[in-house]
């Protein structure tokens, strides 16, 4: 099977790591982050241990500028981007009438208008090579939304709806585009519960238990080698919210 060209943004921790480890295997991952360069060092090194294809690239995938420049690095120097993996994502829990403009502004950039940004610079060379793929990593809070964490809801919802347009409008050119929504998952995002939260959680979800990152991860794979799922909300979730 030919190798893929894959952008994963966020993927020095959590979610987007794994994402990039499982697919490193037989295809050539970017791995992009922003802060956590230690940790993006670690991911490059273990895996190219193991003879496998990743480089990492620092971006503030935030700022539209750094977005065209991770695309245009990524096309100059392997020619297609086949995937695009729109990870990237922080969250504040903060009650409604505590949230600042600033705290609106870092969130919406960084988990919505990024995945806007990234997908905006990758489309003309999948249109070009009739064939491409986009996964967006949301959550059950743009679903159902979470208390004390609006702004959040709000960018994982306009992430679903952002998925739903372009899978309509891109179809047509063979490229698939599709979301992924976890529940609760075992990351350093979700480290603010504590051990008894967690456990009054894990009695909310029917099959009781909190999620683990290789969970999306595999989701993730499936659907790089699906061809004919576009324009779906795959909830991840252990059965905690069935729509």
């Amino acid at each position: 099977m030919e190798e893929k060209v894959i952008i994963v943004t966020g993927a020095s921790r959590g979610i987007g790591r794994e994402i990039a480890k499982t697919l490193a295997k037989k295809n050539i991952i970017i791995a992009n982050y922003n802060k956590s360069e230690k940790e993006a060092q670690e991911l490059k090194q273990k895996m190219e241990k193991k003879g496998y294809k990743l480089e990492i690239y620092k971006a503030d995938i935030s700022k539209e500028n750094e977005c065209r420049e991770l695309v245009e690095y990524t096309i100059k120097k392997y020619k297609k981007i086949d995937v695009l993996i729109n990870n990237a994502g922080i969250s504040k829990t903060k009650l409604v009438t505590e949230v600042t403009k600033k705290d609106w502004e870092e969130i919406i950039n960084t988990n919505l208008y990024s995945a806007f940004n990234m997908s905006q610079q990758v489309i003309p060379n999948m249109i070009h090579n009739k064939k491409g793929n986009i996964i967006n990593i949301s959550s059950i809070w743009g679903q159902v939304g979470a208390s004390m964490e609006v702004i959040y809801s709000i960018s994982k919802a306009g992430l679903d709806g952002l998925t739903k347009s372009l899978a309509k409008e891109l179809g047509p050119s063979g490229i698939r585009v599709n979301s992924i929504s976890p529940g609760i998952i075992d990351t350093e995002m979700n480290k603010q519960y504590t051990n008894e939260e967690k456990e009054e959680i894990k009695q909310q979800i029917p099959l009781e238990k909190i999620g683990k990152p290789s969970d999306i991860a595999k989701c993730v794979k499936w659907l790089i080698e699906d061809n004919y799922t576009t324009g779906q909300i795959i909830s991840i979730n252990g059965g905690w919210v069935i729509t």
